[in-house]
């Protein structure tokens, strides 16, 4: 029998599908948020309209205190903090999965006359979600500098306590499965899982953080789908599903990108974070003045404009459009070139840059632009390190070798805008910065940018 309910489900299904179909490009991405977003807005009031649902007050007192608080968080985090935000609202979408397996466990006694299915998929959703949960805190903490972005381990010992931890989680559910009705065995599979997320994220470094909040995006949705199946309730199903399935392509793509296998990526040990010593590079180290830097600028033909992660701490990208609008009305052609794991989170970058309302249209994905190097006048880098470390390509020994990178060092002149000579994210030295075409503009990136965007007006 067709009802309202299906009806209003079959419509927030629709959008969600339209909405994730717009997120594929930034000129689509906001609209495509919008529709999504009007798609759970249905499926909540179908939802709420489900024959004998009770406690309205405390539905009522959920969804004020979740608006109160959730969106001013969004309105007030900065772009630069956006990585930080969608681990930490990922993390909670985990912890919520957790708690409803939790209360379904206690008001079964125990899935008690359930269904198997039922409880097999409520202690899935126990485990998934649970450990979404915390390994999402531990990659909060990460990226906003709460814990250090190094590797922290205990060597080889790492993976068995992992595993153990794991097969703890299982084992108490197989035991909650065989029949088992104590509420420690619930506990201790969310306490278990939960230590099992925080051991299998804090040996990952900060190098792979983008490819960690992608995963543990993933998570969340399979999570939800999980208890979705449990509950009867078809939208957390078709949502959950499709979080799961996008987020887990996502991670395939920057797994990929990385030339990283995901369980290496697992497996941590990769990216020193804010804690990387200086790197020691061999070479001579070229410095050079904002009023040379906009010379090179202004008398060129073509400049691609490379950004990473120091922009964004520096909040430089206004800058850097600006800069872009007057080497275009001096004839100067400006693309923008993008790796797939720049910054910290999957489009980071294009995140930033659209903000401050950068052309879509000069926004070029790795493969599209790499060819162009060879023929630009000029490369800009701005704050990136890793993703541009010529290295990869050269030496054998670098733990980013074979990761595919920006052909930055084809360029006929590269210029870097730096705080100083410390390592990126991944702790490795970039041999890019005493090439002979390169030259160092040191200091922070938005005041480096503003003093040659001056010079650029004063020629």
């Amino acid at each position: 029998m067709i009802t309202l309910r299906s009806v209003l489900y079959i419509l927030a299904f629709a959008l969600f599908i339209y909405g994730l179909m717009g997120l594929t490009g930034p000129r689509t991405a906001v609209r495509g948020n919008a529709i999504a977003a009007a798609g759970m807005a249905v499926a909540v009031v179908a939802t709420l309209l489900t024959p004998g649902l009770g406690n309205w007050w405390l539905i009522v007192l959920g969804l004020v205190l979740g608006t109160v608080i959730g969106v001013p968080a969004a309105r007030r985090v900065k772009m630069t903090a956006m990585p930080q935000m969608v681990a930490l609202f990922n993390g909670v979408g985990g912890g919520a999965v957790a708690l409803t397996a939790w209360v379904e466990f206690r008001e079964t006694t125990g899935f008690q006359g359930e269904p198997a299915n039922v409880a097999i998929a409520t202690l899935f959703a126990a485990i998934v979600g649970s450990i979404s949960f915390w390994g999402s805190l531990v990659a909060f903490g990460k990226l906003q500098e709460i814990v250090p972005g190094r590797p922290i381990t205990i060597g080889r010992l790492q993976m068995p306590l992992n595993v153990l931890l794991l097969a703890g989680a299982i084992g108490c559910a197989v035991a909650i499965g065989l029949g088992g009705t104590a509420e420690l065995l619930i506990v201790a599979v969310l306490v278990l899982a939960g230590l099992a997320g925080i051991a299998v994220v804090l040996p990952i470094g900060g190098a792979d953080m983008p490819v960690v909040v992608s995963l543990l995006n993933a998570f969340t949705g399979l999570s939800a789908a999980a208890a979705g199946l449990a509950l009867g309730n078809t939208a957390m199903i078709v949502a959950g599903m499709l979080v799961g399935a996008s987020g887990s392509l996502l991670t395939d793509q920057m797994a990929k990108a990385m030339n990283r296998s995901i369980p290496s990526i697992v497996a941590g040990g990769f990216g020193g974070g804010a804690a990387a010593a200086p790197a020691a590079i061999d070479g001579t180290v070229r410095s050079v003045s904002a009023a040379d830097v906009a010379i090179q600028l202004a008398y060129a033909g073509q400049v691609i404009v490379v950004p990473g992660y120091g922009m964004a701490v520096a909040q430089a990208q206004h800058a850097v459009q600006d800069m872009a609008k007057l080497l275009a009305e001096k004839g100067v052609a400006v693309d923008y070139a993008i790796h797939p794991v720049a910054g910290r989170m999957p489009g980071h970058m294009n995140v930033l840059l659209a903000e401050a309302d950068v052309p879509y249209e000069q926004l070029k994905e790795m493969d599209e632009i790499n060819d162009e190097f060879t023929r630009a006048d000029v490369a800009l880098v701005i704050g990136a390190n890793d993703v541009t470390n010529p290295a990869a390509r050269t030496d054998p020994n670098s733990p980013i070798y074979g990761m595919p990178i920006l052909n930055v060092d084809q360029a006929k002149a590269i210029v870097v805008l730096k705080r100083s000579m410390r390592a990126g994210f991944a702790g490795v030295d970039n041999p890019l910065y005493t090439d002979p075409k390169t030259t160092m503009l040191f200091g922070d990136a938005k005041a480096s940018v503003r003093e040659v965007v001056e010079e650029l007006k004063a020629l």
